[in-house]
């Protein structure tokens, strides 16, 4: 089980904060697999926020299939932590 950190923009992590968005369409260069653990890291295109959601993967959709490009994957997210620095 390995752990990446991963950027992600202001919109994608609100949404998913919220619970609106349960999953990450990732290019698969990290060799993601089921179980890992994934700290995702608001970036708002020149800094980091501070802001992070701590999830596991629980279910990999490798490309390939069902229009998704071979070197594509659909990671389906299960949260257990959300950060949010107070201001």
């Amino acid at each position: 089980m390995k752990t990446h950190k991963l950027k992600i923009l202001p919109e994608y992590f609100h949404a998913t904060a919220a619970g609106n968005k349960s999953f990450e369409i990732r290019l698969n260069d990290r060799d993601f697999q089921r179980g890992d653990k994934l700290i995702l890291q608001e970036f708002d295109g020149t800094n980091y926020t501070a802001k992070e959601i701590h999830a596991y993967v629980s279910y990999i959709l490798t490309g390939g299939v069902l229009g998704i490009e071979k070197n594509y994957c659909i990671l389906s997210l299960k949260i257990t932590e959300i950060i949010k620095p107070k201001q």
